[in-house]
């Protein structure tokens, strides 16, 4: 069986009887490792690889899957030679590119379209470098309230794998407007902020914090492998966090990347594959993948694409769609 039910009674509220998973595409490197964002404009999903080494140069590999083909290209993108999460910005793609020992951790806008034109929008905290970016995802403002705001983790991987400075700055999560130029941390206390996402309502923020796996790949048992929650609260035309709580600890590997379907429930690509809770914190499902699933991408039709380093799964068979996916419709 692909997936375990944890609870028998929610679990069809997610998986239908015929939910199942497929290979899709197969590499013999780690190709397909963070980001995962669905373009609707060209029916693809955007990726990036994990780091790969050559001697003592490293580099991001980024690719494109269409999915009517299930192609696969990878994709020069000078800008972004460190890429890592992502996600769909007014119809570009916005990268975390890490950075290196000479370069800036910044966020990259890439248009999906060749020549895939990118344009660096923000690359410090009022002249201090950030630690290597890692996630980033998009609030809408509620109603008319305030801007569509950008909000980002900050954790200090790069420099544990060798290839950032040593950090300027806590690990912490950023919101940045845009519309305005301001940039501010909104949640510290953490050891290593990795995902991040939003209910559909946008009113619980969820960040996990992966400091169980080291930058350097030793694994402490005794260190977090949790999701938290937050609420957000606006305060004038500004957004806050409020109220942290523990809202999920993984029993396996890391929730790297965290995601949520159109009900609120929250999905975390784990080390054995997917993990879904729903938003009263019963898990719903775990498996789906042996080896892991660092992140993925829910796409249209009931599927989630799961990136699993050398492989590409997809998901099929749900009766939910990514919260992400219903907003952009």
């Amino acid at each position: 069986q692909p997936f375990i039910a944890i609870n028998d009674a929610l679990f069809s509220r997610v998986l239908g009887p015929t939910a199942d998973v497929e290979v899709i595409a197969r590499r013999p490197h780690a190709f397909a490792h963070e980001a995962g964002v669905y373009v609707p404009a060209t029916d693809e999903v955007w990726f990036t690889s994990n780091l790969l080494r050559a001697g003592p140069s490293i580099r991001v590999e980024i690719s494109k899957l269409r999915l009517d083909t299930l192609a696969v290209e990878a994709v020069e993108l000078p800008a972004v030679p460190l890429g890592n999460g992502g996600c769909l910005y007014r119809g570009h793609l916005l990268f975390c590119e890490q950075g290196s020992l000479d370069t800036p951790s910044q966020l990259v806008l890439v248009d999906p379209l060749p020549p895939y034109q990118s344009q660096p929008i923000l690359n410090n905290l009022h002249g201090r470098r950030f630690n290597s970016l890692n996630d980033v995802i998009v609030l809408p403002p509620p109603h008319s309230c305030g801007s569509e705001t950008i909000w980002f983790t900050d954790p200090t991987y790069g420099y544990e794998q060798g290839f950032r400075p040593s950090p300027q700055l806590p690990s912490q999560v950023y919101v940045f407007n845009p519309a305005t130029g301001a940039v501010r941390a909104v949640a510290d206390g953490f050891d290593h902020p990795n995902g991040i996402c939003f209910d559909p309502r946008g009113e619980v923020c969820y960040i996990s914090d992966t400091a169980h796996i080291h930058g350097s790949g030793v694994i402490d048992p005794s260190k977090t492998s949790t999701i938290y929650a937050f609420d957000v609260v606006w305060h004038g035309r500004e957004p806050q966090l409020q109220s942290r709580r523990l809202f999920a600890f993984c029993d396996s590997g890391v929730p790297d990347g965290i995601k949520c379907d159109e009900l609120g429930n929250v999905y975390a690509g784990c080390g054995d594959g997917l993990h879904i809770w729903n938003n009263r914190l019963f898990e719903l499902v775990k498996g789906g993948k042996k080896g892991g699933c660092a992140n993925f991408c829910f796409v249209p039709g009931g599927r989630i694409l799961c990136l699993a380093e050398d492989t590409i799964y997809m998901v099929e068979g749900l009766v939910v769609e990514g919260s992400t996916i219903v907003a952009h419709r």
